[in-house]
C-alpha cells in the first residue's frame, strides 16, 4: 500500500483548485499531458527535466511538485529532474517555501551550491536538489521530456540535446520580488500555481 504524503503537503494538495487554471493555460499544458499519457499507456519510464536559466527557483519548484504529485496520483516510474542553461545555487527562499509547504529538507553539503535532500513522504526516496546545467551527468541524457519553465531558457535553447520532446511551460519569476515585503507571499503564490498546474496534469493521466 502506498505510504501517505506528509500531512501538511497533503493538506495543500487537497485545497488546490485546477478549475482556477485559465483555458489558455490548459492548452499549454495539454501536450505534456499527452506525452505522459503515452508513456503510461506504453508502460515506459517517464523522465521529466524542468529547465530554467539559472536552475535556482522555478525549475526546482516544478521538479519537486511534479515528483510529489506523480506519487500522489500513483503514477508509476516517474523521475523528475531540473537543470539550467547555467549553474548557480538553489535560492534560499525556495527552500523556505518548500519547508513551509511541509517538505522535510536537509542540507547534505554546504558551499556555494549546496545539495539538499527534499522528502515528501516518510519512506520514499528524497528528491536531491541542487543547481546544475541541464546536461549535467546527474540528469538523463536521452528519452526525457524537457519542460522549459522560463521564457529566457526557452529562447536560449531551441534544441535540448537528448530530449525526446520539449514543452515550453513558462512561469513568471518570483525573483522580481526579492528583498521586498511581498517576497514570501509571491514565492508561495508561484509555488501554489506550479503545484496547481501539475496537479491538473497528473490528474488527467489514466493508468
Amino acid at each position: 500500500m502506498k505510504a501517505q504524503l506528509f500531512t501538511r503537503i497533503e493538506k495543500i494538495i487537497n485545497i488546490l483548485d485546477p478549475s482556477s487554471i485559465p483555458d489558455a493555460r490548459k492548452v499549454i499544458l495539454q501536450p505534456l499531458i499527452e506525452f505522459i499519457q503515452s508513456k503510461v499507456s506504453a508502460h515506459q519510464d517517464i523522465r521529466l527535466n524542468f529547465i530554467c536559466t539559472h536552475n535556482s527557483r522555478r525549475s526546482h519548484l516544478s521538479q519537486v511538485w511534479a515528483q510529489t504529485l506523480a506519487y500522489h496520483f500513483n503514477i508509476k516510474n516517474v523521475a523528475c529532474y531540473s537543470g539550467g542553461t547555467e549553474s548557480t545555487a538553489v535560492f534560499l527562499m525556495i527552500v523556505e517555501t518548500l519547508e513551509n509547504s511541509g517538505f522535510e529538507i536537509e542540507m547534505l553539503s554546504k558551499g556555494d551550491n549546496p545539495i539538499y535532500s527534499i522528502k515528501f513522504a516518510e519512506n520514499e526516496l528524497p528528491i536531491i536538489g541542487f543547481s546544475k546545467k541541464m546536461d549535467a551527468t546527474f540528469n538523463p541524457t536521452s528519452h526525457f521530456a524537457a519542460i522549459m519553465t522560463c521564457s529566457q531558457a526557452d529562447g536560449d535553447c531551441p534544441i535540448v540535446a537528448g530530449a525526446e520532446a520539449r514543452f515550453p511551460i513558462p512561469f513568471e519569476d518570483p525573483k522580481a520580488f526579492d528583498n521586498t515585503p511581498q517576497q514570501a507571499e509571491k514565492y508561495t503564490e508561484r509555488s501554489l500555481q506550479i503545484a496547481t498546474e501539475l496537479y491538473y496534469v497528473f490528474s488527467k493521466i489514466k493508468s
